[in-house]
């Protein structure tokens, strides 16, 4: 298993596991009056078996495969696994109850919960194994590797890459130290540079790893590289010997025969990353009630205002580089895009952003919803859909990253962009842009959950007052 991608799908269905679980015992449990006859039952003495049957559930569960990995797996599998599973986590608790000669727990209750529990876990996995061949019919989540080398280790490096990927593998190109094999193919992959020209290369292609595949021979400095991949926040895997090198995290996979050192310029626990998109969707879809409201009286203000679209879709710059649409309400005439140029030169911030105080392509009702933020809301629907956080550097148009000037600068990309940021409670658009920059490489550095906890709990007031706003 190569790809990270599927460490984080097997975590999120363990953790759904788990929450299934708990769910299905209460409800199994809320059915009491049906499943009962009305006898009376004790939830507390229910509620103590519960920790020993979701440690039966999830030993058994994998022991028959039933977290394998969908690449390896059929649903008829899956079935079969879940079953077998379910089943003698549920024997052994009944066999434990009845030795053991506990009668205050309700054997129509485990029953009960076994059949409800056997259904969710077996829609868990159907949905991932469908979501799983959708994805990678797609290629919407391979991995773009671009290759330092073009010998016969790095072909063999893409042989065992196409075979070991989950996902799927999407070979960007090649670079060679020889300048002269640049425009010639590697089993009909280009060589697509120099490794001198690796900065440009990263630059201007969606690159989510790099690896290198020559000796170090042939090598006369690696830093370069190294800097090179630090600087767009992109990870690099070496194929031949360990450098002393310092990152911020280094990590050892072993492909094949070969072992492959990670040099992460940014260092991210994976459980916490999941644990901080299992809050993002929860806080999301908890706040929903509250917004969605607030986004139908917005969305009839914005088309009673002005013609258009009540949405605003943008594609704007996301992690390593990667397009997705944002969504926005719509706050400007119709034709803004076209009048950019016109008051392009008008611009008040230094910087690759644009920002006009008095923009004379805002509407009325956009000039409240910006003011109040209520503009990014539909934000929290990229949020859902996995392309944006809660929290995180704030995505930037493609027109404005073409314009960066310091390499440093494409490193916000190394982490999902979020709604809020630090320089959201920092003063927000009053910033200039290499506050702006300085705050979001500070979150990027010392990320925790503790960290954007605090900065959601401070947005609210500065957005309730409108500070920094334009």
């Amino acid at each position: 298993m190569y790809d990270a991608r599927s460490i984080e799908l097997n975590r999120t269905v363990f953790l759904l596991d788990v929450l299934l679980s708990i769910v299905m015992f209460l409800l199994s449990f809320l059915a009491r009056d049906i499943l009962t006859a009305g006898e009376d039952i004790d939830f507390v003495s229910h509620l103590f078996l519960l920790p020993l049957l979701l440690v039966l559930l999830v030993t058994f569960l994998s022991h028959f495969g039933a977290y394998d990995l969908p690449r390896h797996t059929t649903i008829k599998w899956y079935v079969w696994a879940v079953s077998r599973g379910v089943s003698l986590a549920i024997g052994i608790l009944l066999i434990l109850l009845f030795f053991l000669n506990i009668q205050y727990v309700s054997r129509a209750v485990i029953l009960a919960f076994a059949v409800v529990e056997l259904i969710a876990l077996v829609t868990v996995r159907v949905v991932t194994k469908i979501y799983f061949n959708r994805a990678v019919a797609s290629g919407e989540h391979s991995l773009k590797i671009l290759i330092i080398g073009t010998g016969e280790r790095a072909k063999e490096l893409v042989q065992g890459l196409k075979k070991q990927s989950d996902w799927g593998v999407e070979i960007v190109g090649h670079l060679d130290p020889d300048h002269t094999r640049v425009g010639q193919f590697v089993d009909d992959v280009p060589v697509i540079g120099a490794v001198d020209n690796i900065s440009d290369i990263l630059k201007n292609h969606v690159v989510d790893e790099v690896i290198i595949a020559i000796p170090r021979s042939l090598l006369n400095d690696a830093e370069p590289i190294v800097l090179a991949c630090e600087l767009e926040g992109i990870k690099l895997r070496f194929m031949a010997d360990v450098f002393n090198l310092h990152v911020a995290r280094i990590s050892l996979t072993q492909m094949g025969d070969a072992p492959l050192l990670t040099l992460e310029p940014v260092s991210q626990d994976d459980t916490q990353l999941l644990v901080k998109r299992i809050f993002d969707v929860t806080v999301t879809l908890l706040a929903m009630p509250i917004f969605l409201p607030i986004l139908a009286v917005a969305a009839i203000a914005v088309k009673l205002d002005s013609p258009g679209p009540i949405f605003f879709v943008q594609q704007r710059v996301g992690l390593r580089k990667h397009l997705f649409p944002m969504f926005k309400m719509r706050s400007m005439y119709i034709d803004a895009e076209e009048r950019f140029k016109e008051i392009e030169h008008l611009n008040e911030a230094e910087g690759p952003i644009f920002k006009m105080t008095n923009d004379p392509r805002v509407t009325k009702v956009g000039h409240f919803l910006r003011k109040s933020s209520i503009d990014e809301l539909p934000q929290l629907f990229n949020v859902l859909r996995g392309e944006m956080s809660l929290v995180g550097p704030r995505p930037m148009s493609t027109r404005d990253v073409d314009l960066f000037d310091k390499g440093i600068q494409r490193k916000r990309f190394s982490v999902n962009p979020g709604i809020t940021c630090i320089w959201q409670i920092s003063g927000r658009s009053n910033l200039p842009f290499h506050k702006w920059l300085e705050l979001d490489l500070e979150y990027i550095e010392t990320w925790s959950l503790w960290l954007d906890l605090k900065i959601l709990l401070k947005t609210i007031p500065s957005v309730l007052k409108s500070k920094g706003a334009v």
